[in-house]
């Protein structure tokens, strides 16, 4: 695996791609890699003739100082859990080559982020558009690479593409599980195992709201799934919120024939996590 440091090193890497016209595939990722990601990078290797990983944890979009300072930093890890399956080149930016000077730029999404996390972290989205439009412009993938988990992330970046006409297909991948639901996260590797515990339960929280999908109003659901939450005091709920997939509108009312999404947010000893549960028509 060659790994990269610098923009110019990676694009001088590049145009021998672009010369013998291959297909490459990118995972942008902020590090502390889990089989999430290392899933996501084998997908890429099955569909592409080179697959990029970058790993760069991005300042622009935390609005918590806090949170972005405890982040997680595991490169060295990183790097043999992806020369483990086989990744072909690792971009790992420092801060300076990614931001050489103040970054005044600020993108909006319009209704899209108007609720859950672009109400409960402002500017995280602007951060997110910014680095994956750099990114996208340096790396220049034939597809890109991105979780389930963070679905409205997810929707942002379609958005991205389509409104800036990047030529890159954006391809979703499932959620990655451990054995009792709790999706993988770097986060995760900040909590205990009592959190790790009690962190499960925000997966058992979105199956039982889900279980009423065919019984009730989305806001009866909803209500169900917070009495169940009542019974662990220990998670600090941010929200639970039944919307579409499409423009993440809250739900009035369940249809046939359209799919809809239950995401939560919530903290676990302090850490911020995150899910959701895709529910098919």
């Amino acid at each position: 695996m060659i790994v990269l440091h610098t923009l110019s090193e990676y694009r001088n890497l590049r145009r021998n791609f672009s010369s013998e016209e291959q297909t490459v595939g990118f995972v942008p990722t902020m590090g502390a890699l889990h089989e999430g990601h290392l899933s996501l990078v084998e997908q890429s290797k099955r569909e592409n003739d080179r697959t990029v990983v970058s790993i760069f944890v991005n300042p622009l979009q935390f609005n918590n100082a806090e949170d972005y300072e405890k982040y997680p930093l595991t490169l060295k890890k990183d790097i043999q859990l992806l020369e483990s399956v086989g990744c072909d080149i690792l971009f790992a930016p420092s801060k300076d080559a990614m931001y050489p000077r103040p970054v005044e730029l600020q993108m909006e999404f319009g209704a899209i982020t108007s609720a859950m996390e672009g109400a409960s972290r402002p500017g995280h989205f602007s951060g997110v558009g910014v680095v994956v439009s750099k990114l996208f412009n340096i790396i220049q993938p034939t597809r890109a690479y991105f979780g389930q988990k963070d679905i409205q992330q997810l929707c942002v970046i379609r958005q991205l593409v389509e409104d800036l006409n990047f030529p890159i297909q954006i391809v979703s991948c499932p959620i990655a599980r451990n054995e009792k639901g709790l999706a993988l996260s770097s986060r995760n590797q900040r909590l205990s195992p009592e959190g790790l515990e009690l962190a499960s339960q925000l997966y058992r929280t979105l199956i039982i709201t889900a279980e009423q999908s065919t019984l009730t109003t989305p806001q009866q659901a909803i209500s169900v799934g917070l009495q169940y939450l009542k019974n662990y005091p220990d998670i600090r709920l941010d929200y639970l919120e039944i919307v579409d997939t499409i423009q993440l509108k809250s739900l009035s009312s369940f249809t046939v024939r359209e799919p809809f999404v239950i995401c939560i947010a919530a903290y676990v000893e302090g850490v911020r996590l995150i899910d959701n549960l895709i529910i098919q028509a």
